[in-house]
C-alpha cells in the first residue's frame, strides 16, 4: 500500500468566499491487497467517520464516511478543513486509520487454522 497525501488551499462559496484547507489522499494498493478486498467482499467497509468543514447541518453523516471502495478506485479523495491545524490533525487520523487497514488486510489474507490448546 502506497499513500500520497497533499494539502491544498481552495476557495469556496459564491458571494461569501472563504479559503478552505483541503487534504487530498490517494492510495495505491498492491495487487495482492486488491485481491483480498475483492475475494473477501470488503469494498463497503467503513474506514472512518468524518464531516468536512463545509458540510451543512442537515447533511446526513453517512454522506461523508470514508469507505474502502473510495480508495480502491484510485481516485483522489478530497476532504476540506477550516484551518491548517484541522487539516494536519485530519491527516494524522487518516494515517492511523490506514495503518489499521493495512494490518486488517493482512489478517484477512488467510483463513484461521485450527489449533490445539491444553489447559
Amino acid at each position: 500500500m502506497r499513500i500520497k497525501i497533499t494539502h491544498n488551499d481552495v476557495t469556496v462559496g459564491g458571494l461569501f468566499r472563504r479559503t478552505m484547507h483541503e487534504v487530498c489522499v490517494r492510495v495505491d494498493f498492491t495487487h495482492e491487497e486488491k485481491q483480498i478486498i475483492r475475494q473477501r467482499d470488503l469494498m463497503e467497509t467503513k474506514i472512518m467517520d468524518r464531516r468536512p468543514a463545509n458540510a451543512r447541518d442537515d447533511d446526513p453523516d453517512d454522506w461523508f464516511e470514508l469507505r474502502l471502495k473510495h480508495l480502491v478506485r484510485r481516485k483522489t479523495d478530497r476532504f476540506k478543513c477550516a484551518t491548517p491545524s484541522e487539516a494536519k490533525i485530519y491527516e494524522e487520523t487518516l494515517i492511523d486509520a490506514l495503518r489499521m487497514v493495512k494490518l486488517w488486510l493482512g489478517d484477512n489474507a488467510d483463513p484461521a487454522e485450527g489449533r490445539i490448546i491444553e489447559l
